[in-house]
């Protein structure tokens, strides 16, 4: 699905200033600098992908007589964004991303058409709830890098972040805080697609804009339990908000989720809950215009709950 989109660069650049010094800066060139061009289906019937030769992009022409490198262009856009004057480029983390803005589509404008709705969307909704809610019980909101990558990384869930974060805010205490505590795990959920509707169990299958998903599986892929589940039900309840449940078919695999990792790292009560969506892991994905604002709605109360545990 990468295929025929208009693709910018961003990321982090570390480079040697004109003072000597090694800098770290961001970069983001915003418009459309590359592309991967399909081939065309009349020469290639079958539709095989190998990543390896079929996804580089193209992204100049570059004449026999020119010289500059890659190294050139990221210094010219650093000067241009940062106004670092780099004499060197030592280094760098980029990253394609689709230009295209995100959307409201339906004839009701129901839904919202982005890229990395999973799970940028579930960090927006956090940060959102924890900005706006009254303060007056503790509150800690994680946004870990690398969960679509196996999560081992020093920024990951199976990293000590978080532990090294609570063992700073906490000190001794950390083990009776955490046995006070619960924890909401929120990542995207599958809703039922219509084109595909034999791939959900036909008693759990969340619809778009009817409400977050609560996440359940026994072989623990989800950590939601009765407990954490119940708490979410009776918040949303009170607020007259809905809510789904989901539960993978017997017969199909579980993808997982943060949520099991950082519940076996610190033995906290955690709930696995979700905005659900369609095209999970496509460069565009759609989610419904009313589950983001539900969903914040009731960790904005749950923030602000002194018996969540």
């Amino acid at each position: 699905p990468w295929f025929d989109r208009d693709l910018s660069l961003a990321g982090r650049v570390t480079v040697l200033d004109e003072d000597g010094q090694v800098k770290d800066t961001l970069v983001n060139f915003k418009k459309p600098v590359a592309i991967i061009p399909s081939l065309a289906i009349h020469l290639d019937r079958s539709r095989t992908v190998n990543a390896q030769t079929d996804l580089p992009p193209v992204m100049m022409q570059v004449p026999e007589t020119d010289t500059t490198t890659f190294a050139d262009l990221l210094k010219t856009q650093i000067a241009s964004e940062a106004g670092i004057n780099a004499d060197k480029v030592l280094g760098y983390e980029l990253s394609f991303y689709d230009a295209q803005g995100a959307s409201t589509v339906g004839l009701r404008e129901e839904f919202l058409a982005s890229a990395r709705l999973d799970n940028l969307l579930s960090c927006y909704i956090g940060l959102e709830s924890l900005m706006n809610a009254s303060g007056d019980q503790p509150a800690l909101l994680v946004c870990n890098d690398h969960e679509e990558v196996g999560s081992m990384s020093a920024e990951g869930a199976q990293g000590p972040f978080l532990s090294n974060v609570l063992d700073r805010w906490c000190g001794a205490d950390k083990a009776r805080t955490i046995a006070r505590s619960m924890m909401i795990s929120a990542d995207n959920a599958h809703g039922i697609h219509p084109n595909y509707m034999d791939r959900h169990d036909e008693n759990h299958g969340p619809v778009l804009n009817q409400g977050p998903v609560i996440k359940v599986n026994h072989n623990q892929r989800y950590a939601t339990n009765s407990r954490s589940a119940a708490l979410y039900r009776h918040i949303s309840d009170e607020l007259g908000l809905p809510h789904q449940s989901f539960v993978v078919r017997s017969d199909m695999g579980c993808g997982s989720t943060i949520g099991p990792l950082t519940a076996g790292t610190l033995g906290i009560t955690t709930l696995d809950i979700g905005v659900p969506q369609f095209a999970m892991h496509s460069i565009r994905e759609l989610v419904g215009t009313r589950d983001g604002f539900t969903l914040y709605r009731v960790l904005k109360a749950y923030m602000d709950r002194p018996d969540v545990a």
